[in-house]
This record gives C-alpha cells, structure tokens and sequence, in this order.
C-alpha cells in the first residue's frame, strides 16, 4: 500500500489512537492548535510549512490570532491517507515546541 492510498476506517481509527488531539470529520483529519501568541502560531504554521513541502502534502490552515485550525486530507485520494497521519505527527511535533 502506497502512502497516497486511502486507508480504511479501521487503520484511520488505530492511526488516531496515537494521535489524541486530531479527530475525524468525514475525509479529513482536523485539529486546533492554541499557541502562546500569535508570533509563536506563525512559528508552528512555518515549521509545518517547511515539513509540508518536503513532503509534497499541504495542510489547510485557518490562522486567528494564536488560533491555527489544521485540516489533513489527501485530495487526491479523495479521503484521508497515511500521508495525512504522518503529517499530523509533525504537526503536533512543532505545535509541542511552541508550547
């Protein structure tokens, strides 16, 4: 199975378990992201930038204030891959180094 292939429910479920602050709505992954401010939310929104890029697969950002709103989905795919949860790993990896 490729990384752009859709994972099944189950795999998204388990895939989930490891990840506690994303939840699924329908074929996306979503999550909120409050910084300390907004220079730190922009912080985690470039050090997301630059992961993103590397990988080829760009999240949908909501910026308000120190609020960051994330959604993942491969579209593609149309749903939600293993790219989407790799993603969401890194993401909660710099939203932890802003904390």
């Amino acid at each position: 199975m490729g990384t752009r292939d859709l994972l099944s429910d189950q795999q998204i479920t388990d895939g989930l378990l490891t990840l506690p602050e994303w939840r699924r709505e329908g074929a996306s992954l979503l999550r909120t992201v409050q910084a300390k401010d907004f220079p730190a939310a922009i912080r985690v929104v470039d050090a997301v930038a630059v992961q993103a890029e590397a990988m080829d697969h760009h999240p949908d950002i909501d910026i308000r204030w120190r609020t960051l709103h994330f959604t993942l989905s491969t579209h593609s795919a149309g749903g939600i891959t293993a790219l989407d949860l790799r993603l969401a790993a890194l993401i909660d990896t710099a939203a932890a180094a802003e904390a």
